[in-house]
C-alpha cells in the first residue's frame, strides 16, 4: 500500500510523529513504527527507532501476536459462508474428543467456549511449539474452566481450535489456507507464518536499566493460528481497509460488519472500561468514539490494529519489544489526530433516485403509545427509527420487499416492522413485533392493545 504523505495537512503530519516520538521514547522501544489509513488508503507513515538512520518503513515486518487471531476468524467465517458449517455447531460435530466439544464456532470465536486463557506449562509463547504436537497437549486434561456461553475469557487455545478446525475441513494446513484465502486475494505478500527479511528482531527492555535482552524466536506449532504470523504496517493498513468494508473475495461487508458486533456477554470490568469482543474483533469505545480492531503481543513484540467506522479511519502501530509503549492508546490517539484535525468532510446530499409512495406514507411521525418517534427512509433504501426526544429504542431497517421491514440493530434487530393498512388502503398503523404504532397517541380508530377509553384524553376533575 503506497502511502502519499501529502494527504494530510502539515499540522496534522507533526501531532502524528509527535505522539508516536513519545511513545518510542517513553515507552523504551527500539523501534517504533506506524500507519495512518483514512478513506481507504494510507496517507502517513512514521517511525522512531534508537539506531540512527535506520527507521523501519511499512514494509518491515514485526510480530503481530495475537492479530493473528483475526485471521483465523475470518477463515472460519468464509467457511460459514460456504454452507461448510454453521456458527451454532458444536465444536463436537467436527472436532470429536477434545474435550471441549460442547462449545460453538461461534463462542469459541467470542471467547466465551470457558475455555482456558493458556496452554500448560511450560509458557508457549517462550518454548517450541514441538512441546504440544497435539490439540490435545494443547487444551490439557481439564481444557473447560468456566460453562460454556456464560462469561467472556480470552483463550488462546481456542484459537488454536479453531485453526484446527479449518485444517480439518479445508484439507490442508493453517497457514496454506491463510495464504490461498485470505492473504493472496488481499495483496498481502509481507504477511507470513515465518519471518522474511526486512524484518525486526525482538527485544526485552530491563525494567530499571536502558539494557536490552534478545528474545528468542519460537514456531508455535499447533498455537500458531492464535499469534504465530509476522506482518508490516503496510499489510495491516490493507487488512484494516478489509476489515471496515470488506471484500468478496474474501467476505463480505455484511459478514465483516458481523465480525465486528459484540458477540461475548460483558463483566463488569469490561462495561467500565466500555470493552467487547466480536467475532475474532476487539471492541470499544473511548473518547466517545467507537473503536474496532485488535491488540497483539509475544516477547520481543507489541501491535495494535485499531479502526474507526465513522470517521474511516484506521491506525497501525508495531514495536519490537517485550512491553513497553501502550499501543492500544497509541493507536487510538493516532485515528483521534486525524478524526479532530481534518474532520471527514460529507459527502453531498443527493435525493433518493425514485421514491416508491407506499413506502413514502410511512414517513414521519408514529407513536408507541405517548412515545413519540419519528421513521425516515435512508438514501440506501432503508429506514430508521427514532425517538423525537431524548433517549430511547432505535433501529435501523432492512426493506424485506414485500412490503416488511427487519431491524438491524439494538432491541429491535432481527424483529419484523409490517404496516398494517386499512380495508381501503391506507396505513392504519405500524406493528413492530407486537407493538402497536399509531399516528396519534393511543388513536381510537386503531385496534390498540388493552383498547382505548371511549371518553378520550381529559383533564383532571
Amino acid at each position: 500500500m503506497t502511502t502519499s504523505q501529502d494527504d494530510l495537512l502539515p499540522g496534522t503530519r507533526r501531532a502524528l510523529l509527535h505522539r508516536i516520538a513519545v511513545a518510542q521514547a517513553e515507552g523504551r522501544a527500539p523501534s517504533l513504527v506506524a500507519t495512518v489509513v483514512r478513506d481507504g488508503r494510507a496517507v502517513w507513515h512514521g517511525s522512531r527507532t534508537s539506531v540512527d538512520g535506520h527507521g523501519p518503513d511499512e514494509n518491515v515486518q514485526y510480530r503481530i501476536g495475537s492479530i493473528t487471531k483475526t485471521f483465523t476468524a475470518v477463515l472460519v467465517l468464509r467457511l460459514r459462508d460456504e454452507g461448510v458449517l454453521d456458527l451454532g455447531d458444536p465444536l463436537e460435530k467436527y472436532l470429536p474428543g477434545t474435550g471441549a466439544g460442547e462449545a460453538t464456532i461461534a463462542e469459541l470465536l467470542a471467547h466465551t467456549g470457558g475455555l482456558a486463557a493458556e496452554s500448560p506449562a511450560p509458557w508457549w509463547e517462550r518454548t517450541p511449539g514441538s512441546l504440544r504436537p497435539e490439540l490435545r497437549d494443547v487444551l490439557g486434561e481439564q481444557p473447560l474452566l468456566h460453562p460454556v456461553g456464560r462469561r467472556f475469557h480470552y483463550s488462546n487455545p481456542g484459537y488454536t481450535v479453531l485453526g484446527a478446525l479449518v485444517e480439518e475441513l479445508r484439507g490442508a494446513p493453517w497457514e496454506d489456507v491463510l495464504r490461498r484465502e485470505v492473504l493472496e486475494p488481499l495483496g498481502l505478500d509481507r504477511t507470513s507464518a515465518q519471518p522474511r527479511a526486512p524484518h525486526a528482531g525482538g527485544w526485552a527492555v530491563h525494567p530499571w536499566a536502558d539494557a536490552l535482552l534478545p528474545e528468542p524466536v519460537e514456531d508455535l506449532g499447533r498455537m500458531a493460528p492464535a499469534g504465530q504470523l509476522w506482518s508490516t504496517t503496510g499489510d495491516l493498513a490493507r487488512f484494516a481497509v478489509f476489515l471496515a468494508h470488506g471484500d468478496d473475495r474474501v467476505l463480505s461487508a455484511e459478514s465483516v460488519r458481523e465480525m465486528r458486533t459484540p458477540a461475548a456477554p460483558a463483566e463488569a470490568a469490561d462495561v467500565m472500561d466500555g470493552s467487547a469482543y466480536g467475532l475474532g474483533l476487539q471492541v470499544q469505545r473511548r473518547d466517545g468514539r467507537l473503536l474496532v480492531g485488535h491488540s497483539g503481543s509475544l516477547p520481543g513484540f507489541l501491535a495494535n490494529l485499531t479502526i474507526s467506522l465513522a470517521e474511516d479511519v484506521s491506525a497501525v502501530v508495531l514495536a519490537n519489544c517485550t512491553s513497553g509503549p501502550l499501543l492500544a492508546s497509541v493507536a487510538a490517539d493516532l485515528v483521534r489526530i486525524v478524526a479532530e484535525a481534518e474532520p471527514r468532510i460529507p459527502a453531498p446530499w443527493r435525493p433518493m433516485p425514485e421514491v416508491d409512495a407506499a413506502v413514502l406514507e410511512l414517513a414521519g411521525q408514529w407513536y408507541w403509545g405517548t412515545h413519540g418517534f419519528a421513521l425516515r427512509l435512508t438514501a440506501d433504501g432503508g429506514a430508521s427509527l427514532e425517538p423525537l426526544a431524548g433517549s430511547g429504542r432505535r433501529s435501523r431497517f432492512r426493506a424485506n420487499g414485500d412490503g416488511t421491514w427487519t431491524g438491524l440493530e439494538g432491541y429491535y434487530a432481527g424483529e419484523l416492522l409490517r404496516p398494517v393498512r386499512r380495508p381501503d388502503g391506507p396505513v392504519s398503523h405500524l406493528d413492530l413485533g407486537s407493538f402497536v404504532f399509531t399516528r396519534q397517541p393511543y388513536e381510537e380508530s386503531v385496534s390498540v392493545p388493552g383498547g382505548v377509553d371511549p371518553e378520550g384524553w381529559r383533564g383532571i376533575r
